[in-house]
């Protein structure tokens, strides 16, 4: 009698058809390896949580890192579900690294490593930040590819060595920028702050306004001292700056935010 193998099941996103197919056979040839493969962000999606109502779920997932771009001509990155700060909807282009943060933010446990055509020190930080486990040459050899599979597995992460020390510089870079912005939008008051979440949702002087009931030349105060506290000399910057800082927006359902200066 013949000893059960316990066999890691592997998702393939690339939407370069020939590609995925190719590395899928390859794959698909060790005893151990059972793999799948889609041709789109919500393609994949798809696939894995049809997996995981089967209960079969997906062990590791291989993502191209310009997914979308082929059929797009420029990927962009979509909302992801369960409040996630950026991933995956049912529709619409997925780019690779918005993949891995929505399938990061639903199913965790999947290891997702990223396959490149090129080295880029500030994607992979990104892929990282993410939530990846790996960033791989696309003309790696199959034993690199299947080294690298076992082992985030094990919960390594998995690098080239010439990009390292780029990734390193990336993060730590990412990071004092996140504490600066974190430290301006402190200096704050409360009510900039209301401001400035309505900024981040998109919301105009006028609109912004009516929300907090002021008046629009009180808006525009606070706006101009949102700007001068933060650094910055537009609306889109403050709310880049936001965003690395962690603030969102000020919904957009419900109850007024404020009203007569108290908050609701």
């Amino acid at each position: 009698m013949g000893v059960s193998v316990a066999r890691i099941r592997v998702l393939v996103v690339d939407d370069h058809r020939i590609f995925a197919e190719s590395l899928a056979a390859a794959l698909a040839a060790e005893p151990d390896v059972e793999v799948s493969a889609a041709g789109s962000g919500p393609a994949a999606q798809r696939c894995l949580e049809r997996a995981a109502a089967e209960g079969r779920r997906y062990d590791v997932m291989l993502v191209d890192a310009d997914l979308g771009i082929l059929a797009q001509g420029g990927a962009r990155s979509v909302p992801a579900p369960r409040g996630a700060p950026e991933g995956v909807q049912a529709a619409g282009p997925v780019d690779g690294i918005s993949l891995v943060a929505g399938v990061r933010s639903g199913q965790p446990h999947i290891r997702t490593v990223v396959l490149a055509e090129r080295d880029d020190p500030r994607r992979a930080a990104a892929a990282l930040h993410a939530g990846a486990s790996g960033w791989v040459a696309k003309d790696c050899s199959l034993q690199r590819l299947l080294t690298v599979i076992r082992g985030v597995l094990r919960d390594e992460t998995h690098l080239p060595a010439a990009l390292l020390t780029g990734v390193l510089r990336e993060l730590t870079t990412a990071r004092r920028h996140r504490t600066e912005s974190e430290q301006l939008v402190e200096s704050l008051t409360p009510r900039e702050r209301e401001v400035l979440r309505c900024m981040v949702a998109g919301l105009g002087r006028k609109a912004v306004a009516e929300r907090l009931f002021l008046s629009p030349h009180t808006v525009r105060t606070h706006m101009q001292n949102v700007l001068g506290k933060l650094g910055v000399h537009s609306t889109l910057a403050a709310v880049a700056l936001a965003r690395r800082a962690g603030v969102g927006p000020a919904s957009l359902t419900g109850d007024v935010v404020e009203r007569g200066g108290q908050l609701a």
